[in-house]
């Protein structure tokens, strides 16, 4: 493929524009990891492959090589979970470059089974993975970043607790936390720091985890794959998001974001283009659909209106909350759901917008709440009447997602 036909190529983003940075992808021997050190080496940044399989990091720089040119990266074998190659890592790093600049901590292992049945060896190797790995790599890169008064601190979780997940999810999520705390603690000193989650993507780790726990779902591998069809993405897609969310990291400090959104936000639609793709609603259909979108967008605006009345540490409390349960902040949920509601109206949406559109992200958050509601609220009226309003903002999503499947 010629690197001037990537995707991070077709947003507005322009090659080269950060040429003279140094990044560091963990895992980035293939996956989603190679496929943003290919993005990032466009936008001119020399990129460290670091990577525990030799075969996989040796090929990975090869490639990278043969489409990019000799100088665009370089593999260091490691193991992020020790903390003596992770030293040496370090010391590598500063001799050949001097500094480093962008951190992106890809590297992952995902263990599949039950709570009791897993084995504690498989949890101390996703500790030593997804969380031992990230908070050594901050140790040993976090201090030169500080004297130079920039830096780029990109942690990859994933989307919460599931059945059958907790070994991996555990870790994964803990880097939220992680990425929250640095980000109270980092405030003036010039780095970023923030959260991106790629979506569902098939990569071969993913595939084989997958086919771990879809019988334990009850789906076959092809089922459990369509019932997360409006966030899969492509490799390429989601390699592509990490490096457009580390050109614009300014804007996602504290955040926590997604692939997708990161490549919309500078551009670019996973989708078929519109003239390709565009949907034509007859009136009715689009009378109904005008009507579920108004009930979701006001629903929500009332919400957030609410959130900013409350008192500082309440409402601090209740927007890290949201942003946990779904992967950004409330104005991104609310630029979305406006822009949509005008493309409603203007007959300007494709399959592409209905697909990407994530009012199921609030479906989740909106369930959290009747989970809170039912551990926090004791007078057994108020809980029936709030379990009422929420179901009802739930029934509307589903009707969304319901007029969705038919187009």
């Amino acid at each position: 493929m010629s690197n001037d036909t990537l995707i991070i190529s077709k947003g507005s983003l322009h090659k080269g524009q950060l040429k003279g940075k140094v990044a560091l992808i963990t895992g980035a021997g293939g996956g989603i990891g190679f496929e943003a050190a290919r993005s990032l080496i466009w936008l001119g940044v020399k990129v460290i492959i670091g990577d525990i399989d030799k075969n996989k990091g040796r090929l990975a720089e090869k490639k990278l090589k043969s489409e990019f040119g000799s100088n665009c990266c370089l593999f260091i074998h490691t193991d992020i979970g020790c903390e003596r190659k992770v030293k040496k890592l370090s010391q590598k790093i500063y001799a050949e470059f001097g500094k480093l600049d962008i951190l992106i901590n890809n590297a992952t292992v995902a263990p599949i089974g039950a709570v009791h049945k897993i084995g504690i060896e498989k949890w101390d190797l996703s500790y030593r993975t997804n969380l031992r790995g990230p908070v050594l790599l901050i140790e040993y890169f976090l201090p030169k970043m500080l004297e130079q008064k920039s830096g780029v601190l990109a942690f990859v979780p994933s989307s919460g607790a599931a059945p059958y997940m907790g070994a991996y999810e555990v870790f994964k999520t803990s880097q939220v936390e992680l990425s929250n705390t640095l980000t109270g603690e980092l405030d003036g000193t010039g780095i970023i720091t923030y959260s991106i989650g790629p979506g569902m993507v098939k990569t071969d780790t993913a595939h084989k985890a997958i086919t771990e726990i879809a019988p334990l779902y009850g789906k076959t591998v092809d089922e459990f794959y369509k019932m997360n069809e409006y966030v899969l993405l492509s490799v390429e897609e989601a390699g592509a998001g990490f490096a457009a969310s580390v050109a614009n990291a300014n804007i996602y400090n504290g955040l926590e974001i997604s692939s997708i959104q990161a490549l919309m936000d500078i551009g670019v639609s996973i989708n078929e283009p519109k003239e390709n793709n565009r949907i034509i609603l007859s009136d009715d259909e689009k009378g109904k659909v005008l009507e579920i979108m108004t009930e979701i967008l006001q629903t929500f605006l009332e919400q957030v209106d609410g959130w900013q009345n409350r008192p500082v540490f309440e409402r601090q409390w209740v927007l890290r909350d949201f942003k946990k349960y779904t992967g950004a902040a409330p104005e991104y949920f609310s630029d979305r759901l406006s822009e949509f509601k005008k493309g409603i109206t203007n007959n300007d949406l494709t399959k592409g917008d209905f697909k990407e559109l994530p009012v199921e992200k609030l479906r989740v958050y909106y369930e959290h709440q009747i989970d809170l509601l039912k551990g926090y609220e004791k007078n057994p009226d108020r809980v029936k009447e709030y379990y009422g309003f929420i179901s009802g903002w739930i029934n509307t999503i589903e009707r969304f997602d319901e007029f969705r499947r038919k187009i």
